[in-house]
């Protein structure tokens, strides 16, 4: 297993299927190149200082190396979302949120990560048109 480091790597995974928890969101997306599983972790500055961002993310590295690696797809990149609750949350609970989280992922048709990116464009033509007010 592999860890995520660029950012293009975080935006093209930000575009896959994802599944929600209370302390983290998995994204998934799928690669066309035949190479090992892909992880990567973030934790945005709403979650708290520095100390507790780092934490949360130590946090969730601990769940994935646990975490069998049969719930992981090959030829997969994986990002994990860190959430404020993942400071308090018990380590177990959140490890069977994560292997949940997967297995919820498995079950998406493999056209749910395109559908997913084509529902967040709305066509926004009407609202930028703006009569002149000569």
């Amino acid at each position: 297993m592999e860890r995520l480091r660029q950012r293009a790597d975080f935006l093209a995974v930000a575009n896959g299927a994802r599944a929600n928890s209370a302390a983290f969101v998995v994204q998934r997306r799928r690669r066309d190149d035949d190479g090992p599983v892909r992880v990567g972790f973030t934790v945005t500055r709403k979650n708290g200082t520095a100390t507790e961002r780092n934490r949360i993310r130590r946090r969730l590295r601990e769940l994935v190396k646990r975490l069998d690696v049969i719930s992981m797809r090959p030829h997969h990149d994986y990002v994990l979302v860190g959430r404020r609750p993942a400071l308090t949350r018990d380590f177990t609970t959140m490890l069977d949120d994560l292997r949940s989280a997967l297995h919820r992922l498995d079950r998406l048709p493999k056209a749910a990560g395109g559908a997913q990116a084509l529902s967040k464009e709305v066509d926004t033509g009407s609202r930028d048109a703006r009569p002149d007010e000569n």
